[in-house]
């Protein structure tokens, strides 16, 4: 038998940790003197009281620990406790470093402006669908690398793609906190969130950086430091010469396909181009390559490529068509929704 300061010495618990755990009814003594009140512990105690030392470094509750006693003849059972708790660490560990990676960027605030977009990622997914087709993917040395433009507005994330001849334009609500943000994302950074799932989504943009939470999963990316255009100066309303056409989709679709080819040829290479018309109704109608030639101011010409990912991305309802002459972008709107829409840059006969 041991005296608890024996006790105490041999499990690595001090006395007052040994007095607890017999008032909560851990380890009891094996005997305690009637008169004196001292506590006596066996020697097959000690397994037990240093088993309780060990725990309680690793942050194991009172309750679990005296389960851990009770089943010390029972080795698997402790061993699958053990490992239950440690599956509870390791949690405790990442909400730990999320909390902690919070609290550091209300700490730089001060220093680096930052502004919190909350938004769903359904809606986040759908506008970046919307443009995705105006994107190129990244060529090594070229001028405009392949990105998508995120810009923060009253209540609203937009946004916008382009490779200098197309350009595609999606707004998504969401709710903004902090000054107003713009920064040209790489496009692989874009399609990781095209593919994110649902549920609430949020952004923290700074000037150098963005990170993206959403559930479990954190991502970061560094912008890409590219003088995008000044879009908002090609989506304006149209001149006087605006010719506005209400058209289905799939009717567009089967015009567009079923035209005789009309090609063009840029920079080495070949492609299909569609000209699009008004007929003597106002509706929609392709003209003939020998029209566009003689350089009637009511074509306008386009890549047929491009023209079909922009239905597409128009999604499904009735589409919009300003035409506004042969020098001019070709405007695809959606009539449903007019906060997404596409421009096609015009060919040259």
């Amino acid at each position: 038998m041991r005296n608890i300061g024996e006790t105490a010495r041999a499990s690595g618990l001090t006395v007052s940790a040994l007095r607890y755990y017999d008032g909560a009814g851990v380890l009891v003594p094996a005997v305690v003197d009637p008169v004196t009140g001292y506590r006596r512990y066996a020697a097959e105690q000690i397994r037990a009281a240093r088993l309780i030392a060990g725990l309680r470094r690793v942050g194991m509750p009172v309750a679990e620990i005296a389960r851990a006693v009770r089943e010390l003849e029972h080795p698997a059972a402790v061993r699958k406790r053990l490992d239950d708790h440690l599956v509870r660490l390791e949690a405790g560990l990442a909400d730990a470093r999320r909390e902690l990676l919070r609290l550091h960027t209300l700490l730089d605030l001060e220093e680096t402006p930052m502004t919190r977009v909350t938004l769903s990622a359904a809606d986040l997914t759908a506008a970046l669908d919307a443009v995705r087709f105006a994107a190129t993917d990244p060529i090594p040395d070229a001028p405009f690398p392949g990105g998508v433009l995120f810009e923060t507005g009253d209540g609203t994330l937009t946004v916008v793609a382009t490779d200098r001849y197309r350009l595609a334009v999606a707004t998504a609500p969401a709710t903004v906190d902090g000054p107003a943000a713009r920064q040209y994302l790489p496009l692989a950074f874009a399609d990781q969130l095209r593919r994110i799932g649902s549920g609430p989504l949020t952004l923290e943009i700074d000037p150098a950086s963005v990170r993206v939470e959403h559930s479990r999963l954190e991502l970061r990316t560094t912008p890409l430091e590219v003088d995008f255009p000044d879009y908002r100066r090609l989506i304006g309303p149209g001149g006087a010469a605006t010719r506005r056409i209400a058209v289905d989709p799939d009717r567009l679709r089967e015009l567009v396909t079923g035209a005789p080819e009309v090609r063009r040829e840029h920079a080495g290479a070949d492609y299909p181009v569609t000209i699009l018309a008004v007929g003597p109704a106002g509706e929609l109608r392709l003209a003939t390559e020998d029209e566009w030639t003689a350089g009637d101011d009511a074509h306008v010409a386009v890549n047929r490529e491009f023209l079909l990912q922009a239905v597409d991305a128009g999604g499904s309802g009735q589409l919009l068509l300003d035409l506004d002459g042969p020098v001019h972008p070709l405007t695809i709107r959606s009539a449903a929704d007019d906060s997404r829409f596409s421009l096609l840059m015009p060919v040259r006969a």
